[in-house]
């Protein structure tokens, strides 16, 4: 169980890192957090852990990782901010279990990776690569040969979400045709058609684009077996996370010609800083394309991610709304000045509710509204009262059994 803490926005520790855009800064200033650590580079080791441990709010990208034993030593902590589309860089459900939300960036670069992904398409399919690599090394190669238009081609999208779908729509406009594969039924936009299986797009792709998390069931999803089923000649994307392919299996197939080429924006390891050596088993390959984790990272997509989640995670501190949480219940509530607001978070097991009533009502305190949510593991509930709580309120708060969080909103 954590401590509790007066709401005062002043006393609020936000810690930032890894150059997130200045429009968080901006954002936490205009709505009056005046303590804001702010770092450029990655945290990690017992620098992060420091950080930490006095942190109420931090916002980080792809490169920090905050891990279980990290957060079960972070007891101020209240809110994750990944200013990114990924949460695989913290440990979601520790942190629920913890009583602390995390937010994400679902929408703001999608547009960025998807053009990304649409300029690689062509690259590779023109062999421009290789042709680059030969012209800087003076040798002129003004042949056709592998060099064909992506009109009239077959683009496969596996994963076929916010990016996958807007890759879509991109390749279509170019005269593409789309197919695409999901473990989810959705939408489909334009012409694109489904596939019922991931061998059936496989096969049929000249082009293949991968858009999936990072999750045990998609983890090197992409392997020998895989590659081997492709289409021959055919090219390789990957822009979504770095261990849903086996990168070994795909340079053999570069070896082997069964690819013509493949462009890689992530990777199973990669470096904190770019002070920190970058291996991969593609580098040796002249007709590939090898990108930093860069496909979210424009002016454009930064200065709307770092404004996306430092909304998410003002409203949050100010008024307890959860919405856009990746691993909470959600409630949204309006910020209520004439009331006393009061956050309690616990494990979701029968008499909690009665409890926190009943520290009330033996007090003869009105309770003026009480909003509630639940998930088989959790229990949110925020409630609001026409008179102030004193500390022997919100020691009795803590005290109810299995009490995970208490915050109080003056």
């Amino acid at each position: 169980m954590t401590n509790t803490y007066s709401f005062d926005k002043s006393r609020i520790k936000v810690v930032l890192v890894e150059g997130i855009h200045e429009n968080a800064v901006t954002y936490f200033r205009e709505n009056g957090y005046s303590d804001i650590e702010y770092y450029r580079e990655a945290l990690s080791g017992s620098r992060l852990e420091e950080k930490l441990r006095n942190a109420h709010i931090i916002g980080i990208r792809s490169r920090t990782e905050i891990r279980s034993d990290m957060l079960r030593k972070a007891q101020r902590l209240i809110a994750v901010g990944c200013f990114s589309i990924g949460t695989n860089q913290v440990d979601v459900h520790e942190a629920k279990m913890a009583g602390i939300p995390v937010f994400n960036a679902p929408f703001s670069n999608t547009r960025s990776v998807a053009e990304l992904v649409i300029a690689e398409c062509i690259m590779l399919m023109r062999g421009i690569p290789e042709k680059n690599h030969l012209a800087r090394n003076r040798i002129w190669m003004k042949s056709a040969s592998n060099s064909v238009e992506v009109r009239g081609k077959t683009l496969g999208i596996i994963g076929y979400g916010h990016i996958g779908s807007q890759v879509s729509i991109l390749a279509e406009s170019l005269g593409m045709r789309i197919i695409y594969y999901d473990i989810e039924k959705k939408l489909t936009l334009g012409n694109a058609t489904p596939v019922s299986c991931l061998e059936e797009l496989l096969k049929y792709s000249d082009t293949v684009t991968i858009h999936v998390p990072s999750t045990d069931l998609t983890r090197n999803m992409i392997s020998g077996r895989q590659v081997a089923m492709m289409k021959k000649g055919a090219c390789l994307i990957n822009a979504s996370r770095g261990d849903v392919v086996d990168y070994k299996a795909v340079a053999e197939g570069l070896r082997t010609k069964q690819l013509s080429g493949a462009a890689a924006d992530v990777f199973p390891q990669e470096p904190a800083s770019a002070e920190e050596p970058f291996t991969s088993e593609l580098q040796e390959f002249d007709n590939v394309i090898l990108t930093p984790h860069i496909g979210g990272n424009t002016l454009e997509a930064q200065a709307n991610i770092g404004l996306e989640v430092a909304e998410k995670l003002v409203k949050y501190s100010d008024t307890g709304s959860t919405i856009g949480a990746v691993n909470f219940v959600e409630i949204s509530l309006r910020p209520n000045a004439s009331k006393q607001r009061f956050l309690h978070i616990h494990a979701n097991v029968p008499g909690v509710l009665k409890e926190i009533n009943n520290v009330f009502s033996s007090r003869n305190i009105n309770i003026a509204a009480e909003f509630l949510q639940t998930d088989p593991e959790l229990g949110y509930v925020i409630v609001e009262t026409d008179s102030e709580l004193d500390h022997s309120v919100i020691r009795d708060l803590r005290n109810i059994p299995h009490t995970i969080r208490v915050r109080v909103l003056f």
